[in-house]
């Protein structure tokens, strides 16, 4: 039993900033915080991303000075996306297995310049293809599951090399964090941890990523053949159980805000990290409310991303990571 009015006031906790701070039952640090950048060929390039904006592609060296920004900020690691040019994709985004590509590159001269700022490195083939998939496609167009798996695995195999210290794989095949994990621990790469993106659905929420990769326009057909149905719920914890028996460290929720309830349930049934990547449609709708006159951008970020800590999660990939962590250091 609890006291009834007047006795409770719920309001006295709240009635002052410090008292406030006092009760807080989320806490939200740049700790929480992956930064997503996109890397694009040349030396001081900077690319700006019409549908992203603030946001845009760096070259190697801009890269690296971001990274440098991620830990003077305290954002403890950054994800890393390629831009390949079109004379370098292929049907079979062979590319990805280049040990000199545009990705590890990259890996090599953040882990060389800011050693002490993790990187987590995507597993797909999107960036790397003609037809914009996640995985090599048949004759019929169907992505297929087991030779894509395979290709994975090198891909994997070839960040880690590189200096990856997340192998994160977003294609959505089956049995590939098991392969990975097994291929990981053949070249002793015991601490390489897999961040499996476990419930990845096929959203309307990814266009302005997809121009930041530069597959936008080369996409033949849809994902929704291995990304996840936007209707399910049950079926996201199958795919998390499985990704965790497999060898998964972590897991991920993707896109984030439309899928709070699945942070929730992921959360209370494994008891595990959970991540959550508010992805680049809900960056750029927040950047149109603001630009609208409909939001304040700092409340909206901060907000936002509390959300996420609040359903559960262990932290958030988001393009608002630099402009968050430094609300956050006041």
């Amino acid at each position: 039993m609890t006291a009834a009015y007047p006795a409770l006031r719920l309001r006295r906790t709240r009635s002052s900033d410090w008292s406030r701070r006092l009760h807080a039952e989320t806490v939200l640090t740049p700790a929480d915080l992956i930064w997503p950048m996109f890397i694009v060929e040349g030396e001081g390039v900077e690319q700006p991303i019409a549908s992203l904006p603030g946001v845009s592609r760096w070259s190697v060296d801009g890269i690296v000075a971001r990274a440098r920004e991620a830990r003077d900020l305290g954002i403890p690691c950054v994800a890393l996306f390629p831009f390949t040019p079109a004379g370098l994709k292929t049907d079979d985004g062979r590319e990805a297995l280049n040990p000199d590509n545009l990705m590890c590159r990259a890996i090599r001269a953040i882990k060389d310049a800011v050693p002490e700022v993790g990187v987590l490195t995507d597993v797909a083939l999107d960036p790397y293809t003609t037809h914009g998939h996640d995985g090599l496609v048949d004759a019929a167009g169907y992505v297929v599951n087991d030779a894509t798996a395979d290709l994975l695995i090198g891909q994997a195999l070839n960040q880690a090399r590189a200096g990856a210290d997340i192998i994160a794989p977003s294609d959505m095949m089956d049995g590939r964090i098991g392969m990975i994990r097994t291929a990981l621990e053949g070249e002793g790469a015991h601490n390489v941890q897999i961040m499996s993106y476990a419930a990845k659905y096929a959203s309307g929420f990814y266009g302005p990523f997809r121009d930041a990769v530069g597959s936008r326009g080369l996409l033949k057909g849809d994902k929704k053949t291995y990304q996840m149905d936007a209707a399910n719920a049950d079926e996201a914890l199958r795919e998390v159980a499985l990704d965790l028996a497999e060898g998964a460290d972590t897991v991920m929720v993707k896109p984030g805000l439309p899928y709070l309830d699945i942070i929730v349930r992921v959360k209370t049934r494994f008891e595990v990290p959970v991540f959550a990547y508010q992805v680049s449609g809900e960056y750029a709708m927040l950047e149109a409310s603001v630009a609208a006159g409909a939001g304040e951008r700092d409340a909206l970020v901060i907000e936002t991303l509390m959300a996420f800590k609040r359903a559960g999660c262990a932290g958030v990939l988001t393009y608002h990571a630099a402009h968050a962590a430094r609300l956050l250091h006041g």
